[in-house]
């Protein structure tokens, strides 16, 4: 497979895109941007999770729906979730209706919201590279890193779900953390 597709705006983009309006704009205005922010990262957090086995494309058509009923991904709203949150979160087609994702989402919150302000920005972008390696073709891309190992662990030792490192490895391409543009796509720097 090649690493690089040239879209009909003749832009070359990493090839993972494909031919999907929605993928190419993803790829060209969020992915790989730097995302700070605790909500932000929360959000990014509980998506990846809900993305784990799945394809990325699934959830980023269903991420408005997503952010609906998850009122925005603030932690504090999905840290008061009950029983009856669970089962109206389980009965909606818009999303992932996965109900250990769905709970250790609101898991997560809770610990997001026993947290200092800024304290999971910090934490998560403590672990990004100080310096990145612009991969040459997807061969060069890893699945996990030493740093997306060690983010996981020191996740899951505080309690969070669903931060496997090829969970939080794609959260650090996606937030920024790493960038993962190959040479020649119009959006490597």
């Amino acid at each position: 497979m090649t690493s690089l597709l040239t879209g009909t705006d003749g832009r070359a983009r990493c090839a993972w895109v494909g031919v999907d309006a929605e993928y190419a704009r993803y790829h060209d205005e969020e992915w790989g941007f730097a995302l700070h922010g605790d909500r932000a990262l929360f959000e990014k957090m509980a998506l990846e999770g809900f993305q784990a086995g799945l394809s990325w494309i699934t959830i980023l058509r269903k991420r408005p729906r997503f952010r609906e009923v998850f009122h925005g991904f603030e932690p504090a709203v999905v840290a008061a979730y009950d029983d009856d949150d669970v089962e109206r979160l389980m009965a909606d087609a818009g999303i992932i209706r996965n109900r250990a994702k769905i709970l250790a989402t609101i898991g997560n919150a809770r610990l997001v919201t026993d947290m200092e302000p800024g304290e999971l920005d910090d934490l998560m972008w403590s672990f990004a590279p100080a310096v990145g390696i612009r991969p040459r073709s997807f061969a060069d891309v890893p699945a996990i890193t030493a740093e997306s190992t060690e983010m996981s662990k020191t996740l899951r030792k505080r309690g969070f779900r669903f931060v496997g490192a090829t969970t939080m490895y794609a959260l650090m391409q996606s937030s920024g953390m790493v960038d993962d543009h190959v040479e020649g796509c119009w959006r490597a720097q």
